[in-house]
């Protein structure tokens, strides 16, 4: 399998995961899915079983709610397809959890041109919405604006997913 990354936006239920998991079950490979999030409460535990339930058996889980670049560097290689869900999720984690934000997005964008093998980013889309009334939703709203464009730069595919369609926005091929 050669490298080659992918960036899968889209808006909360738009079937950007969904889409996502079936380019890296295409891919071959061991698929290895690199969760981001935590289960603070009911909803988001009834989110994680159900994202669970539908990948199967078949695929390894790796929880990296922060240290993403780390869980990206030991498990993304020849033998494996790798997504990674979601972006907003793992930023939100880092701008809570007082780490530096802008130091932990450049060490991604960094790291991912050295991966072995390829990588499916999946990330929602936030900046199609309204101005955020706080600072600190502006900031995250953004910070993922622009790693989304630094991964954009950097992927092979870019597509966006509305209403369960995806639109290819850029295509290696």
């Amino acid at each position: 399998m050669s490298r080659a990354l992918t960036l899968v936006l889209g808006g909360a239920r738009s079937g950007k995961s969904r889409h996502a998991e079936g380019l890296v079950e295409g891919q071959g490979g061991q698929p290895i899915y690199v969760a981001t999030a935590a289960g603070g409460d009911d909803e988001m535990t009834a989110r994680i079983a159900a994202h669970r339930a539908r990948r199967g058996t078949h695929w390894q889980t790796v929880e990296a709610p922060l240290d993403l670049t780390g869980a990206l560097r030991r498990h993304a290689g020849p033998e494996a397809a790798v997504l990674v869900d979601c972006l907003t999720l793992w930023l939100s984690n880092v701008m809570l959890s007082g780490r530096d934000a802008a130091a932990e997005c450049a060490g991604l964008v960094a790291a991912l041109p050295g991966l072995a093998g390829p990588v499916t980013l999946v990330s929602n889309e936030v900046g199609l919405g309204i101005v955020p009334a706080e600072p600190l939703g502006r900031d995250f709203r953004d910070r993922a604006g622009l790693l989304h464009q630094e991964l954009a730069a950097l992927a092979d595919t870019v597509v966006l997913v509305v209403a369960g369609l995806p639109f290819p926005l850029k295509s290696s091929s």
